[in-house]
């Protein structure tokens, strides 16, 4: 069902109870409470629900290495929503989330029949991530993960959009790359994020190379293959002057960023990486491949001669 808006959270926005940014370190009582309501409308009760809640159980014992979670005695149910109910871990919490919500945007979606839902998928799915906002938690589902979140605004305008964008099968390894960067920031491995972005990037450009044949080395880096779509008009003439410094931006931001600080051997100090630089790095990544593949998307065909 829709967030409704009840008077007792209007009455705590005007009074200024809500905060403005997000937090990352606790999974709110309320909001766990939240996402089983959003279970039960997806998966329904009863007999329904049997093989979700059977599939999310077997997959965390499996994942963490347990033979069960919770007590014998206990319903798959039972046990999968008291371990999201009780776990003082937020990866726990988390990885429950993400595997629920991953069933439920492939397994429901596929065989939506074989489920008592009084929910549509893509609606349960907006819930959770309203439910997410709603709470300050800095997290959001998108493309079967579990992401950080740091902007609202970025991410509704950048992030978003190019995980989207990205969905196409064309630009299949940038997306795997893209979602690693996140998955990387999310377990504060920053250095790795600095790098899964750049892969990214290049890949989002060799893919667009190859839907249009424009040839590269296969060893070419972002440099040259920026230097690439620029010749082939990817951005047109009568643009350039708009974006004089966007070949600087796109040379210059995502692979200096990786180059500087993720990128090479660091000597014999040890090169910090501070999550505000990745968290930069991220959002650059997402505005650059938006413009790329939105760029791409409007050339104009090839006409034979």
């Amino acid at each position: 069902m829709p967030v409704v808006d009840i008077y007792s959270k209007r009455q705590k926005r005007l009074c200024g109870e809500v905060p403005d940014i997000y937090q990352y370190e606790a999974i709110p009582c309320k909001l766990r409470v939240q996402i089983i309501h959003i279970w039960r409308d997806a998966f329904g009760v009863g007999s329904t629900n049997f093989r979700a809640y059977s599939h999310i159980y077997n997959v965390l014992c499996r994942e963490y290495g347990v033979l069960a979670i919770g007590r014998d005695e206990d319903s798959y149910e039972d046990c999968v929503c008291n371990h999201l109910l009780e776990t003082q871990k937020v990866e726990e919490a988390l990885d429950v989330i993400e595997v629920s919500f991953r069933y439920i945007d492939t397994s429901v979606r596929s065989h939506p029949q074989a489920f008592d839902s009084t929910i549509e998928v893509d609606d349960a799915i907006v819930e959770l991530n309203q439910r997410f906002h709603e709470h300050r938690v800095g997290y959001q589902y998108e493309s079967g993960q579990i992401i950080r979140v740091d902007s609202q605004y970025l991410h509704a305008e950048a992030v978003k959009p190019a995980l989207t964008m990205l969905s196409d099968q064309m630009f299949e390894g940038a997306n795997a790359e893209f979602l690693s960067a996140h998955e990387h920031y999310r377990a504060k491995k920053y250095k790795e994020c600095l790098n899964d972005c750049l892969k990214a990037f290049e890949s989002c450009l060799k893919a667009i190379c190859d839907k249009q044949g424009w040839a590269y080395g296969g060893k070419d880096t972002a440099d040259r293959l920026v230097a690439i779509v620029f010749k082939n008009k990817l951005i047109p003439d009568f643009m350039q002057s708009h974006f004089s410094e966007l070949r600087k931006t796109l040379k210059a931001g995502v692979p200096t960023i990786r180059n500087e600080l993720g990128g090479h051997g660091q000597g014999s100090q040890e090169v910090h990486v501070p999550g505000y630089i990745a968290a930069y790095a991220l959002h650059l990544t997402a505005s650059n491949i938006l413009l790329l593949a939105k760029a791409e998307e409007e050339l104009p065909p090839d006409i034979p001669f």
